[in-house]
């Protein structure tokens, strides 16, 4: 799986803050936040909208928050003390403050399927980051997808998994130049249906592969006016 893009950590950089207020507003759809784009932007903008849950308000300003981080911090170490640094980005007033930054010690449902993940274990939660991080015949884009794909199914967190996922991902995809995983509005019910799947036999080829074909964003910058 070779990378779908070359850039500098800088022109990713750039990417991804023209199209910050994009990237939050798909991201919070993806887990059920019910915004348009133009209230993502008037949120994002430190403006006021009426008729949306307090809830919704925070949750979108909590992405912006940890995209901020994430396109901010220099010294990022790829480690379980981040994935649980972003949980508290992404999550703070939405669940109880003894839950952020905590895996869970509670089961959790899986919406559309019978299958349950198992409690969260710490040491295998690093060990198998570990393994990921380190798999020196990859390339970059591909790690990025495998370790998204895992952390989202062992539902680490008690919410907002997919969300410290994706952030987590994109960090590994920004600092290497490999572009920006986002998942469009007309893919989310493909890509639930194949999370479900993966969910259910654990096998994460078949995700792996379409994430990589329709959920890459970056330029092509040998044909700057090439989009993907």
């Amino acid at each position: 799986m070779k990378n779908k893009f070359e850039l500098t950590k800088e022109q990713n950089v750039f990417i991804a803050k023209r199209n910050i207020v994009d990237y939050i507003w798909k991201s919070a759809n993806l887990e059920g936040i019910g915004v348009t784009y133009p209230e993502t932007q008037t949120i994002y903008d430190g403006g006021v909208v009426n008729g949306l849950t307090v809830d919704k308000i925070i949750a979108i300003n909590n992405l912006k928050y940890a995209w901020q981080f994430i396109l901010e911090t220099k010294d990022f170490e790829y480690n379980f003390n981040a994935l649980c640094h972003i949980h508290k980005l992404v999550a703070d007033k939405l669940v109880l403050e003894q839950e952020l930054g905590r895996i869970r010690s509670t089961p959790v449902n899986i919406g559309g399927t019978k299958w349950k993940p198992l409690f969260p274990i710490e040491s295998q939660i690093k060990e198998e980051l570990e393994e990921l991080l380190n798999q020196t015949e990859k390339t970059k884009t591909e790690i990025a997808i495998e370790i998204m794909l895992s952390v989202m199914r062992r539902q680490m967190f008690i919410d907002g998994n997919k969300r410290v996922a994706m952030l987590f991902a994109n960090k590994i995809m920004i600092d290497n130049g490999c572009g920006i995983i986002t998942i469009a509005q007309e893919n989310q019910e493909t890509f639930y249906e194949k999370l479900i799947k993966y969910y259910e036999d654990g096998d994460g080829n078949d995700l792996k592969q379409w994430i990589y074909e329709n959920c890459i964003d970056g330029i092509d910058l040998n044909n700057k006016d090439k989009e993907y």
